[in-house]
């Protein structure tokens, strides 16, 4: 469904090369994060203020990246600058509603008040339990993910249609998509 030749213009907000390296041709790819990597054209910017003209791009595509924006209205300004640089996009998301936390790896924890998140994460999420996290670590963590449903999503890209990523038929991730 996503289809992309030498010449189409990928700019990708978050991500690093290997995906783009599993396809049979190559597209002129720019890739945005807060720090530079080596081995291909990186952009340092927020993906919220992007330094590009309106449609500058073919294709804008974020993979698991407006989620850890922390407010609606920093990912308002997310979906707005994707729709604004680029004419086309494929922006995905890990569903709220999907009964696992994807980040922490533990079921039912993003159902609860963040309050009693922030207690539970270091030692009942599996995340926790490897990396030891701070009690610092456990509030950045707290304050940056925002899980979005379908309706949240739909709001922020309003000209898009939304995919459904299942696993064992529960929407595990949304895809807004403007082809």
């Amino acid at each position: 469904r996503f289809r992309a030749s030498r010449k189409t213009r990928v700019l990708d907000v978050g991500g690093t090369p290997f995906n783009w390296s599993l396809l049979p041709e190559q597209p002129e790819l720019v890739f945005v994060n807060l720090s530079a990597r080596k081995g291909c054209d990186w952009i340092i910017a927020d993906g919220r203020h992007l330094p590009f003209k309106d449609g500058a791009f073919d294709v804008v595509y974020s993979n698991s990246v407006i989620e850890h924006l922390g407010t609606m209205e920093s990912q308002r300004l997310f979906a707005d600058e994707c729709r604004r640089v680029g004419l086309r996009y494929y922006v995905q998301t890990p569903n709220k509603w999907f009964p696992v936390e994807p980040h922490l790896i533990t079921p039912f924890i993003h159902y609860l008040p963040r309050s009693v998140q922030r207690r539970l994460l270091r030692n009942f999420t599996v995340w926790g339990l490897v990396t030891r996290p701070t009690a610092q670590q456990c509030e950045s963590f707290v304050q940056e993910v925002r899980l979005l449903d379908e309706r949240e999503l739909n709001q922020l890209f309003p000209d898009s249609q939304i995919w459904h990523e299942r696993v064992l038929g529960i929407t595990k991730s949304l895809i807004a998509v403007r082809l």
